[in-house]
């Protein structure tokens, strides 16, 4: 991902006996990680690693490493104070790998432990190693980066609040007749409606229409039923179409159907077509089905 400087370090990583299969333990993997020894405790630091992603190690001391299974590594680089890796393909998210770092010089900390843990996409870049207290440009540097995060988080949250503002000020205006004037429903003309004439039902036909009205608008069509479900199994619809006298089909179809219709039980059933105010003139038939064999057909359908 992003590649630090190599280095000559000699690298030993131990993988934990515990579980594979469980996520990581890092709470969240930092893009750079400073670690100072004299403050850290002597336990084992641990670092977010990813397969396919470059991860960097910079000392501020000359340094060797050791590495257990290093063999596995895709990539292992090393300089004196620079140590540079991109972990084995195979590496499961939560799997742990040790990495002993022993400083050359006597006067150091003779070695620090870090624990290498296995992410899916997630890995810190790079990772600074202090055995004593860090520089003044050190904390500088952190500082501007954390003043150059927090600015980004700043506009990422102003754009966020723009977006929002936009979006209530869509939702205000897509309901009521505001709604139906911004999506050029509305005309002098409004909305004109028509009832659909009750035909009578054989006792064969599971779904019957009781009452049915239609529609029209500025650029779409709609019937709007009261369906009954004469059959033994509730019945959904999932597509609907409109024929013409001429044989001329119709299905860009919208439905809206509350749930499915219980058995004995009825429910209403809205259905939409795209139609301009001369389109779609004279008798038609509506045509509603289900995922299985069930379907009505309703002739006679005229729209204002």
């Amino acid at each position: 991902m992003f590649p630090a400087l190599p280095s000559t370090l000699v690298l030993v990583l131990l993988q934990a006996p515990a579980a594979m299969e469980l996520p990581p333990t890092v709470v969240g993997c930092e893009d750079v990680q400073r670690v100072e020894l004299s403050l850290g405790p002597t336990s084992a630091f641990e670092v977010c690693i990813s397969p396919g992603l470059m991860t960097g190690f910079r000392f501020d001391a000359p340094v060797t490493v050791e590495l257990q299974d290093e063999v596995r590594f895709e990539e292992v680089v090393r300089a004196r104070r620079l140590l540079t890796l991109v972990p084995p393909p195979d590496m499961t998210p939560g799997e742990r790998i040790r990495l002993t770092v022993r400083f050359e010089e006597a006067s150091a900390r003779q070695s620090a432990t870090f624990v290498l843990v296995g992410h899916r996409g997630q890995a810190t870049h790079q990772v600074e190693v202090y055995r004593d207290q860090r520089t003044r440009e050190s904390y500088q540097e952190e500082l501007e980066q954390q003043h150059a995060k927090n600015q980004q988080l700043r506009e990422e949250n102003q754009q966020l609040r723009g977006e929002l503002e936009q979006l209530r000020a869509r939702l205000n205006q897509s309901v009521g007749l505001m709604g139906l004037y911004v999506n050029g429903v509305l005309s002098p003309s409004g909305i004109q409606s028509n009832q659909i004439p009750r035909r009578e039902s054989s006792s064969e036909e599971s779904i019957i229409m009781l009452v049915g009205t239609t529609y029209r608008a500025n650029n779409s069509v709609a019937v709007d039923l009261w369906l009954k479900n004469s059959s033994t199994e509730a019945w959904v619809a999932v597509g609907a179409s409109l024929v013409t006298a001429k044989g001329e089909k119709v299905d860009e179809a919208k439905l809206y159907q509350t749930g499915a219709i219980p058995p004995n039980e009825t429910r209403k059933v809205f259905v939409e077509f795209p139609a301009g105010r001369g389109d779609l003139q004279g008798q038609v038939t509506l045509n509603l089905w289900e995922a299985g064999p069930r379907s009505i057909s309703i002739p006679e359908v005229t729209f204002p």
